[in-house]
């Protein structure tokens, strides 16, 4: 199952907003607020790897408030 890990920045005060929307996608396994560089991770998962790309492109990507997001792919996991 293809995995993701999405950073995400944001327009000011429009973190929260952002946050509730990742929380209701069925691709977003977990969505964190953070401070740093990025404002908000999203960790995704999907049944296929177009399945994951539209969740990124058609789906995160179009979010009011995003200004940028950096994907990065995951290759291999352990548990």
């Amino acid at each position: 199952m293809p995995n993701a890990i999405v950073l995400i920045n944001a327009e000011i005060g429009k973190e929260n907003d952002i946050l509730q929307e990742l929380c209701g996608m069925p691709e977003v396994e977990r969505a964190l607020l953070v401070y740093g560089v990025y404002d908000l991770v999203a960790n995704l998962s999907a049944h296929t790897m177009e399945k994951l790309e539209d969740a990124i492109t058609l789906k995160i990507r179009r979010i009011s408030g995003i200004r940028s997001t950096l994907t990065l792919i995951v290759s291999r996991q352990c548990k």
